[in-house]
């Protein structure tokens, strides 16, 4: 992949009629913290910026980076630029994928939203960090591009996944229509959202419930019908082994082809960092 032919490729998938994943030039850059919000009771949203943020991109709803932070020592090591690619050192240094919540070039800054939860490694970092801690922010290897020619869009998932359903609805054409189904704990997570008025959103209260264990997704997802002439996409994803039935359902009773759909787990139960990549 030469610089640049990524862009031509998303003009060709926009123009198209399905899907498809495209990869962009993945930089590695160190950047710096400029101010943290709470985002509702369930997200802190992490604000980063610096002069190495110009000539980052971003293209898709669900793309992410990977935030590689120093060794239990303090040893920092850093994959190193090769051609487009990144190389990364062996064993590989503890890093986390986040999101792309937001990136404005003009005001140089990038929004990375954190599912708060006890015990996990970067919730705990993103809650102790200040003005000015420094961390290296590698990617976006690349994102999903979808065209915008679908008669309806399907999105669902629990709180990991709000950020990029976030930029979902955003993103979509004002005359989009479709569905979003959040799964999270309680009314005190529900967060401002701008959607497209022929968007059902429909926020899902857990309760007492842990993480990972409700089948609330699930029986909203299978509510959706399909007509024949009527052309969706599905975006979802959550906790990996929840979403294996909604995988079955898209494939065998909303009967969507390949490109047109996307489920992946973000994490999964028990798994301290979990790679979406290994799930089907």
């Amino acid at each position: 992949m030469n610089r640049g032919d990524h862009l031509a490729t998303i003009a060709d998938v926009l123009a198209g009629t399905s899907g498809a994943k495209v990869p962009y030039p993945i930089g590695i850059r160190e950047l710096e913290v400029v101010r943290s919000v709470m985002v509702g009771s369930g997200l802190l949203r992490l604000t980063l910026g610096g002069p190495e943020l110009e000539g980052f991109e971003s293209h898709a709803p669900d793309e992410h980076v990977r935030l590689v932070y120093p060794n239990e020592d303090g040893t920092l090591r850093l994959p190193e630029r090769d051609g487009t690619m990144l190389k990364w050192p062996r064993p590989l240094p503890i890093s986390r994928e986040y999101t792309v919540r937001r990136y404005d070039p003009d005001l140089a800054e990038l929004d990375i939203d954190f599912a708060l939860h006890e015990g996990g490694f970067a919730s705990d970092w993103a809650q102790a960090v200040t003005p000015g801690t420094r961390i290296h922010v590698a990617g976006p290897p690349g994102g999903v591009i979808v065209p915008w020619t679908y008669d309806r869009y399907l999105l669902a998932g629990d709180i990991t996944a709000l950020p990029a359903i976030a930029r979902w609805l955003e993103m979509l054409p004002e005359a989009a229509s479709g569905w979003a189904f959040i799964e999270i704990t309680d009314a005190s997570q529900e967060i401002e959202l701008t959607v497209p008025e022929g968007v059902e959103v429909r926020w899902l209260h857990r309760g007492d419930v842990p993480p990972g264990h409700s089948d609330l997704l699930e029986q909203a997802v299978r509510t959706v019908t399909v007509a024949e002439d009527e052309r969706i996409y599905a975006w979802i994803s959550g906790e990996a082994t929840s979403l294996k039935p909604l995988r079955r359902f898209v494939r065998d009773n909303l009967k969507l082809d390949k490109g047109d759909y996307l489920i992946t787990g973000y994490w999964k139960r028990g798994v301290a960092d979990f790679d979406e990549d290994d799930e089907d």
